[in-house]
């Protein structure tokens, strides 16, 4: 009989996952200029910072809860929710990874990609951007 192995997963990866899925889940919701930065070399509170813009509050609100339904299917759950009321800069934090959906005009001021200028920018596959019929 053959020992029994087990597959290995990175945190690093499972990181990127979560991301990915962020990603996914709030182009389902027809997100704009969506973003992934990776701080591993920068940050040591996350790995990724997931970044996006919705049109209004509603859109804003709609996009996270996406976000949170996705990842929850994936079996994560949020560490803390940040701004959901207000629907203008929701964080949906993850621990390693760090979903922030804007108003357009908030993500300008505040500008992340500005602040973590030094980041890497993860490319995303073009395949997560295929919006699924069921969300």
């Amino acid at each position: 009989m053959a020992p029994e192995t087990t597959t290995v997963i990175e945190v690093g990866e499972v990181s990127l996952a979560k991301a990915f899925f962020a990603v996914q889940a709030s182009a389902n919701k027809k997100a704009e200029n969506i973003k992934v930065l990776d701080l591993k070399e920068l940050s040591s509170f996350t790995e990724y910072f997931m970044i996006c813009s919705g049109q209004s509050d509603r859109q804003v609100q709609a996009i996270a809860d996406s976000i949170i339904i996705e990842l929850k299917e994936e079996g994560f759950m949020p560490v803390a929710v940040e701004g959901y009321r207000e629907g203008r800069w929701v964080i949906v934090d993850y621990g390693d990874m760090v979903a922030h959906i804007f108003l357009d005009a908030l993500r300008e001021f505040y500008d992340l990609e500005h602040l973590w200028n030094q980041a890497r920018k993860v490319p995303i596959p073009q395949e997560l951007f295929i919006t699924s019929i069921e969300h």
